[in-house]
Formats: structure tokens, sequence, C-alpha cells
């Protein structure tokens, strides 16, 4: 089936506009106030599966430059081009592991540090014009190549020319401005990381078998759902927007090569590696052969810790499938009535409000219900969302349901941040081609105080 495809940049104009008296009478409560629901270790781990949380945690969090040379920057292999300096630079809201920071205010006072990012250590990039200090943390995916043909890749945001780390480096930035101007460019925002272990350790059988048992439910609004699935094997891919990767290995391996342009042991190639931008060896993260932590009494020999041993990469993946999920707020009666017309309006049938575990090799983590409002399968969202990108199975218009578990705390909304108003948010989901669209209409029979309740419940999440 051909689908058609349009840039966000005019898909905006498909949503259902909001009239300003229904803005007046439903609103967002906005990001829940307080402390992190989320940003630890899953509570049951043990002593030694806390501590290689804690030290992957401080991997996480490393700020990379283009050797590692930098006072404050210690880690290596930055560039050609990159979108982030650091893993917790763009997952940082509200916590370490979290999704995009920015939209500043006393409780959340971390800007988009993206913009600061382009002239950092004599850098000469531009800021684009998509980049904004209270917008959301962005990568740029071109959706065609210059002769017409599919692109769909990441170009990074900015390349180190420049830099006092790169010399005689003069590698360009891509050409923004043209991409916007012809509606060449699509973004996506950084997806949360809490609690993904939960999900990586969730059998395929239970996915089939949660998709399998609203079948009925979903035929009946016009709802299909299919799994993103491996080429080599078939079996499901479940993280990412478009559920395009297997694992949270390969999740993060993708990621460090693509937002930071570092060369691993899973993407070893150096992208953009121009003559005059390339410093390192590849791949840039490896195994320890030797213990490189200082402040470990086995510095310099073969024998060390997990963390200590192992890549940045292992860490990162090590980090995320050891976090606790997001915690909800105390339940009230508006939310309890919220949670229900979830149900009843048809949310909970892509939005799953509980899957359950397979056997996990860590402690307390085997065979647990859990509740991550996500069914992980493909949808169609129609021209209004589609990005006009493939990734595995996935076509233009087909996005993995987002996971809502953590919504009450997030800032910014649907794949490319466009908006950071939950009502809005919501009907972006209705548009021609939709598989929501029989949702949203029950959403907008909703009387205010039902809609206000519904939102209370998503920001209780």
């Amino acid at each position: 089936m051909k689908h058609r495809t349009l840039s966000p940049l005019v898909l905006c104009l498909a949503v259902i506009p909001l009239s300003s008296l229904e803005l007046q009478s439903q609103n967002d409560p906005g990001p829940r106030p307080g402390p992190p629901g989320a940003g630890s270790f899953f509570s049951t781990l043990n002593a030694n599966e806390q501590a290689f949380f804690n030290q992957a945690q401080l991997r996480f969090m490393e700020i990379d430059s283009v050797s590692g040379g930098l006072s404050g920057e210690d880690g290596s292999g930055l560039g050609p081009t990159f979108n982030g300096n650091s893993c917790a630079q763009c997952h940082a809201q509200p916590a370490i592991g979290g999704s995009s920071p920015g939209l500043t205010s006393p409780q959340n006072p971390i800007q988009n540090p993206q913009v600061a990012l382009a002239a950092l250590d004599g850098a000469l990039n531009t800021v684009p014009s998509f980049i904004t200090a209270n917008g959301p943390v962005r990568e740029a995916r071109f959706v065609k190549n210059s002769n017409g043909t599919l692109d769909g890749g990441v170009h990074g945001l900015y390349t180190i020319a420049g830099r006092t780390d790169a010399p005689g480096c003069t590698l360009a930035q891509p050409d923004f401005a043209t991409a916007v101007s012809s509606n060449n460019v699509i973004f996506r925002i950084p997806t949360p990381l809490f609690g993904l272990g939960l999900v990586e350790a969730t059998p395929d059988s239970v996915l089939q078998a949660n998709l399998a048992a609203t079948q009925s439910a979903r035929s009946a609004l016009k709802i299909a759902g299919v799994f993103n699935t491996s080429g080599n094997d078939g079996t499901i891919t479940r993280f990412g927007w478009k559920a395009q990767n297997k694992s949270l290995l390969m999740f993060a391996g993708e990621a460090y090569n693509v937002e930071q342009g570092v060369a691993n042991e899973l993407f070893p190639n150096e992208r953009s590696a121009v003559a005059g931008c390339v410093f390192n060896n590849s791949p840039e993260d490896a195994t320890n052969l030797l213990n490189g932590n200082s402040s470990s009494p086995n510095f310099g020999s073969a024998v060390g810790t997990a963390s200590e041993m192992s890549s940045d990469l292992i860490n990162f993946a090590a980090f995320i499938r050891l976090s606790a999920p997001p915690t909800p707020a105390p339940s009230t009666a508006s939310i309890q009535n919220g949670a229900n017309l979830f149900s009843s309006i048809g949310c909970a049938l892509c939005h799953s409000p509980t899957l359950t575990t397979g056997a996990s090799p860590f402690t307390g983590m085997s065979n647990i219900t859990y509740n991550p409002y996500s069914d992980f399968a493909l949808h169609h969202m129609g021209v209004g969302l589609s990005d006009g990108v493939r990734q595995g199975a996935a076509v233009a218009d087909q996005f993995r349901t987002a996971p809502l578990w953590g919504l009450g705390q997030r800032l910014f909304f649907l794949h490319d941040g466009r908006t950071s108003d939950l009502i809005q948010a919501i009907h972006s989901h209705n548009s021609n081609g939709s598989e929501a669209n029989a949702v949203i209409r029950k959403f907008t029979t909703l009387s205010p105080s039902q809609v206000q309740d519904l939102l209370n419940f998503l920001r209780s999440l």
C-alpha cells in the first residue's frame, strides 16, 4: 500500500483546530511539580547490581570531546558530526535518563543545551532555526536526497570544525536552511529511558498475546497494529520512535554513533569521516583490556568491576536496563475517573496499561507486571503525524505506541516535540489515515470536566 507523505512543517495544518472556547474550558495542568518520579535503579536489585547501575550512570553522564584531552570533557570520540556531547545532555528531564530538557521555568531550569553546544571549545557552528533555548532537544533527518531518492537518515546538527581539539577540520554543517525552506527536514526528540529493562525482558509471546486480546475492540474502531520485526529472525523490535531497534544495546550503540559521532563495537565506522576530521582509531569506544578508572584500586591492571572493564556502550545499556520505571502520583477521585475514561473511549487499546516480564537475570525483575501504557506495536497515525521516514517495516506514518509512563513530568510531546500541551498532542492524533480517529471523536464528546479528569490522569503518570 502506498502512503502519501508530507513534511511536518505542513502537516500541522492537518490537525483539528481548537477553538478559543475549547482551550479556555480545558486545561493541561502542565508538568507535575515536585521531585522527579524516576532516575534511580530498580528497587529490588542486589548490592552488586545497584553498584553497576551507579557506575554505569556516571558513564552515561560523561562529556565527550574529540580525543578526551579537554578539562571537564574526559570522554573521547566526539564527531566529526554530532547532536550532543553527552547522553545525559539530551536525556535529562525530569532526571538523568528522561527526555528533552528546555521550556525553562522555576521547576525546569535547564535550557536546551544544544544552543550553547554550537560554539563550545571554539566550534564554528550556526544554531539551526529549529533549535531554540526553550524548545526541545532535536535530531534532524532529511526526508529525501538531492536527487529525489529517499534519505531518512540523521544529519548531525554540528561539526567539530573550529574546535580547539580538532585542528585542520573544515567539515561544513548540513544546509538546514534550504532543507527547512523546501520542507525536507523532520525532527525527533529523545525518548525516555526509565524502566526499559522491563520492556526488554518482556517475551515476544506476551506482546503478541496482548495485541491479540484487544483485536475485536480495536477492529470496531478501525485500529490495526503490527509489530516491527528483525529482518534476520522475525522477532519483535521495540525501541525507538518506530520500534526500529531490537535491544537496548543496539539502541544505545546506534545513538552513540549517530548522536555523538562515537564509533563503537556495534557501529565501528566513523560517520562523515572526511580528510582532516578523523583523530582517533576506530572503534573509538571499545572493551577495556586494562582498568582505566583512576579511582579504582585496580587502576592500570586487567582487573576491575564489570563497569570498569566494559565499554561505554555496555555501561549505557546497563544504566537503561537497570533503571526503575517512573513512579506515578497518588491517585485522586479525578485521576481515577480519568483512568476510567482513558479506557472507555479506547486510548488503552493501544496504550496498554499492563504487561508482564518473563525470566530476567536481574534480582526481582522476573515475571512482574508493570505499567508502560504501550503495546509497543506500530500504528498508522495519518498524514498529520507522518514524517516521510521508513525504518524497518515501519512506513512513513507508522509509529510505535509511545509509552505514557512518566508523561506527568515531560515537557514536550509527539515524535518531533511540536507541542508542550497535552490537548494539542491528543488532537494531533486525528488526521486522514490515522488509526486513532474514532478514539479522538469519542474524546471530543467528553464534557469539559471529563476532559480535565483525563488530563489529570495523564499528568499523574
